[in-house]
């Protein structure tokens, strides 16, 4: 067996270990369900009609919504790969013929399905609620396009988070600006609505290109300057948290 054969052998099995755990604890999925659900209910129903969009306010809202259920699934992969070096699992692979990268492959893959389980349940809600996309089948690959890279780029950032942390208490912690940036961004509201200071602050951070590149697919309308924008925040995102990653797992382990 080659190399990479038994890396991706070694990567299933870590995989395996991830499902046990989730199918153990089904509140870790749960909570990323739970908080984008209650936020689409109290932001349509409760705030909604506040807002002028320019459109049905659950239109607007829910590609923010499907953003920030990927931030509010990442508390369990911060904890749970902090635990593998702090409890002595990593240790223990030290002396087994396995490649240490799968631990970090089976976190990232396993955080990604989680995510995009959810994701499905939210749309569903939205549906329900009231959403009408007015994509065609390319937009709606596009759409999914920029989930998938937007979930392996926090999935990242959160696995190093958590490689950096001391504690899996810490790891827990350092996640929080990740379910909280996207509240500073156009999820909810435009950005030139926005007071000053703020508004600068949502228009170049990065969950807004993302979120307006969804918005984009997801109403037929995609902006190819918007998309690049959002690749390329995905695609920087994804990197320095790999790279971070690799990094700290390779000082710690």
């Amino acid at each position: 067996m080659n190399a990479i054969s038994a890396s991706l052998t070694d990567s299933a099995t870590m995989m395996r270990r991830s499902y046990r755990h989730t199918m153990r604890n089904p509140l870790t999925l749960l909570n990323a369900i739970i908080m984008p659900i209650f936020l689409m209910f109290l932001m349509v129903y409760v705030l909604g009609g506040g807002f002028s969009v320019g459109t049905d306010y659950v239109d607007y809202a829910t590609p923010g919504l499907i953003i920030m259920t990927i931030g509010y699934g990442i508390g369990p992969t911060a904890t749970g790969v902090n635990a593998d070096m702090t409890t002595g699992f990593i240790n223990r692979l030290r002396v087994m013929h396995v490649s240490r990268a799968a631990v970090l492959n089976a976190h990232v893959v396993a955080t990604m399905l989680r995510t995009l389980v959810a994701i499905a349940l939210v749309v569903g809600v939205a549906f329900l609620m009231g959403f009408s996309p007015s994509a065609g089948f390319p937009e709606w690959l596009g759409a999914i396009g920029v989930v998938v890279l937007a979930t392996l780029a926090i999935s990242w950032l959160t696995i190093a988070a958590g490689l950096a942390a001391k504690t899996p208490e810490s790891a827990g912690i350092l996640g929080v600006p990740l379910m909280l940036l996207p509240f500073l961004s156009s999820a909810f509201v435009p950005a030139d609505k926005m007071g000053p200071g703020v508004r600068e602050f949502a228009e170049y951070q990065p969950f807004t290109p993302i979120i307006e590149a969804l918005r984009g697919f997801l109403t037929g309308t995609p902006s190819t300057g918007t998309t690049i924008t959002a690749i390329a925040w995905c695609a920087g995102l994804s990197l320095i948290g790999y790279l971070w990653a690799r990094k700290s797992f390779t000082k710690r382990a």
